[in-house]
């Protein structure tokens, strides 16, 4: 039996296809992200180019654009792999029309496009709006740990920084001492070179000193804020107990500490990163990532970036951000958010703004959910009842119960897409202005991804939806 092999011929002349078009197929993914980046506004780019009368012309804006969410959506993050792209992925070739910027003027232009990016992502929810495929009503919020630009071992603790500026100042003082001893001695060869030690620890205790004012600074923050809020409740139980002229049980709340805490740390990579627990004990520098996602579409519709390593103050921002969206993408009704979130100013804040939240006090164990759904939600909460009272009823309701399960098919599949699939598990950047910046652009990667498989799904083949896009442009 003779086996029969069709060989490659690497001497062929020509293996493209003549035009540029024929290379990929109407619904590959590259077509839909050149067809939505036409339709947005890169009007700002534009200008941000100076007249130019010499030298080589700039990029087209929709192509760089293009080319870095297309990237960006692949897996492609680091500017260098994204210019070997241009050589040796067929989608990419079609998309920069086989022009090949270098890694260099990627970087450049990634960093000019980051004050469009806001703009941008909301123009990628009204597009989705427009084809059908996004009107608000129920909106699942969560928070994701993403690790920054800086390893933990660089940051400094409070503790740790007074111990080493005291240890070098010792060191110094021998150091002088010595120096002096040898001038008077007229030493030809020290062993060492005084001058240079002397200097390279009065540069350490210069960052020293910089280190420890800024945690002092953090700290006098965090004080003000801890005391302000413990005055609040504290008012909050005098004016509960003149009320009912009883006095209320329980633990008072505990007085905030106004000295600084040894373990307060900074980063000397990223000083704006935070310490956060990762799991399983262990803690890594973090910024908190936060997502409110569209429960139907699973589109993020907000987002924002937090050095704050727990979600409690998180949601009124959220609130904000809904609020700002656009009139023609609809109103958030339901807010679904986990324990994290909870809180009962933040109950109030979501019901001022008109939205149902669904947010449970506490995380239920196995067994205690099954006693729950037994025992049932018991009666309706009596007229006048606060915002914590109704809210738990509806918790344990079985129509509070459905509308919750939803938030765990929601936002956590949107990180995990993120992270493992696009394979954006940590930021690029440094400093929370850009870091925040690179969340938006990441975002707006996963809504590119997202709206691309919602077209496959929706309509089953990608050619009548691009005869719409011409229709919006």
């Amino acid at each position: 039996m003779s086996l029969k092999f069709m060989h490659s011929n690497r001497e062929t002349p020509f293996i493209f296809p003549p035009n540029i078009d024929d290379w990929l197929p109407e619904d590959h993914l590259a077509r839909f992200i050149v067809d939505i980046v036409g339709r947005l506004d890169l009007s700002d780019i534009e200008s941000s180019y100076s007249e130019q009368t010499k030298g080589q012309k700039a990029y087209e804006p929709t192509m760089m654009v293009s080319l870095i969410f297309y990237c960006l959506v692949t897996g492609i993050l680091s500017s260098r792999k994204m210019e070997r792209a241009t050589w040796e992925s067929i989608p990419v070739r079609f998309i920069t029309g086989d022009l090949h910027p270098d890694h260099d003027t990627i970087s450049s232009f990634r960093k000019r496009m980051k004050d469009s990016l806001d703009k941008i992502f909301l123009k990628i929810l009204l597009i989705a709006q427009e084809m059908g495929l996004l009107k608000l009503g129920t909106v699942s919020l969560d928070g994701t740990k993403m690790k920054a630009n800086a390893s933990k071992h660089k940051a400094m603790s409070y503790e740790y920084a007074c111990k080493l500026e005291k240890q070098l100042k010792e060191e110094l003082a021998q150091l002088l001492a010595q120096s002096e001893a040898e001038e008077a001695a007229d030493a030809k060869k020290p062993e060492l070179s005084i001058p240079e030690e002397i200097r390279r620890r009065e540069d350490r205790l210069a960052t020293i000193e910089r280190v420890k004012a800024e945690i002092a600074r953090r700290e006098k923050e965090r004080y003000e804020k801890e005391k302000a809020e413990y005055e609040a409740k504290m008012e909050a139980r005098a004016a509960k107990e003149s009320a009912t002229g009883k006095k209320i049980g329980g633990k008072e709340p505990t007085a905030p500490k106004e000295e600084i805490s040894g373990k307060a740390q900074m980063n000397m990579t990223d000083e704006d990163s935070r310490i956060m627990p990762k799991g399983k004990g262990t803690f890594e520098q973090s910024y908190n990532a936060q997502a409110g996602v569209d429960v139907d579409s699973r589109l993020i519709i907000n987002e924002h970036v937090t050095q704050s390593p727990n979600d409690k103050e998180e949601l009124k921002p959220a609130i904000t951000e809904m609020q700002a969206l656009p009139d023609e993408l609809g109103e958030v009704e339901k807010l679904l958010a986990d324990t994290g979130f909870y809180s009962e100013e933040n109950l109030k804040a979501a019901e001022r703004a008109g939205i149902d939240p669904f947010i449970p006090a506490s995380r239920e164990k196995h067994n205690e959910e099954l006693k729950s759904r037994m025992e049932g939600a018991g009666p309706d909460p009596e007229e006048g009842a606060g915002v914590k009272e109704r809210t738990a009823h509806k918790m344990k309701t079985e129509s509070g119960r459905k509308e919750y399960a939803k938030r765990k098919g929601t936002s956590e599949p949107v990180f995990g897409i993120i992270k493992k699939v696009i394979g954006y598990s940590s930021f690029m950047t440094r400093g929370f202005e850009n870091v925040q910046k690179e969340w938006t652009y990441v975002c707006i990667g996963y809504n590119l991804k997202r709206l691309f498989t919602l077209f496959n799904t929706t309509k089953g083949v990608l050619s009548p939806v691009f005869k719409v896009i011409e229709q919006m442009g």
